[in-house]
């Protein structure tokens, strides 16, 4: 409920958040939710993906980019779980069973040069060892909901999820989410496409064959060596970012890469520079 309040038509005072079981305000008309695409005429072409809809608390979102902004490298949210007792606890196929991985199936993303993995997994799944090699952060003992989450999730620079909950909230978000989808997929993520009309910055990996993760892991982990392969141009570009959302600290670390990799970028070096002195740090800049 935290999070939701930030959607633009709560903050405006044109929808109200109800908790459930609270008696409803007069009203005119009612409708369940997933009736409205069909009384609105939604489809496909016309659906609206505008994204982010959601924004995390600045405050939150500002002192994770600060911690995270220590971290080398790409920064790569990680759930490889979700609920185990999706479809019902007494299912002998639980649909959890085939979407969800063990961290070990992992051991391949451990091996991209460039990369910190933070955990966004929850539940018995998180205590699972990672695989050789793999920089795990783990700070979801400081995630109580959504929002604490929503903060998190702002300041890395991708998110690798299975089909749960994260995956939804990162796209919601505007941020860059690889989805691992398994080969009975969700209806939602429709059929024969890699991204979603719901979520612009989603791609997905699906597997080919039920049951078998090697193909999406490959390509997914190919993908990823390509994207923490060092690049001043797309480091500039989000050191850039961040600096015009208020995210100093993580602007600065970025900079500082660009200008490693590239030391004749100027405007790298001008605006670091610039960086440094708002941050008090005349000797640094």
């Amino acid at each position: 409920r935290r999070l939701l309040a930030s959607l633009a038509p709560v903050r405006q005072g044109r929808v109200q958040l109800l908790a459930p079981g609270s008696a409803l305000p007069p009203h005119d008309a009612a409708c369940s939710l997933l009736s409205l695409p069909h009384l609105l005429g939604v489809t496909l072409e016309n659906l609206p993906a505008d994204t982010p809809y959601l924004h995390p608390d600045p405050q939150a979102a500002t002192r994770w980019a600060g911690r995270l902004a220590a971290l080398p490298g790409l920064k790569v949210g990680l759930v490889w779980a979700g609920n185990p007792l999706l479809g019902g606890r007494d299912s002998p196929l639980l649909t959890d069973r085939r979407r969800s991985l063990a961290l070990a199936q992992l051991d391949g993303l451990a091996q991209v040069p460039g990369v910190s993995f933070v955990s966004l997994q929850k539940g018995a799944a998180s205590r699972q060892t990672p695989p050789a090699g793999m920089m795990l952060h783990d700070w979801t003992g400081e995630l109580h909901d959504f929002a604490d989450t929503a903060a998190l999730v702002a300041g890395l620079d991708l998110v690798v999820t299975v089909d749960t909950a994260v995956a939804h909230l990162a796209g919601a978000l505007g941020r860059p989410v690889w989805l691992l989808n398994r080969w009975d997929s969700d209806w939602r993520w429709l059929r024969g496409r890699d991204d979603s009309p719901w979520y612009p910055t989603l791609r997905q990996f699906r597997q080919t064959a039920p049951g078998d993760w090697a193909a999406p892991l490959a390509a997914l982990r190919a993908a990823l060596a390509e994207l923490a392969r060092p690049n001043p141009g797309r480091l500039y570009n989000q050191a850039h970012e961040a600096a015009a959302a208020g995210r100093r600290d993580e602007a600065i670390a970025l900079y500082r890469r660009v200008v490693a990799l590239a030391p004749a970028m100027a405007e790298a070096q001008n605006n670091l520079a610039n960086l440094l002195l708002a941050a008090g740090q005349p000797e640094a800049a």
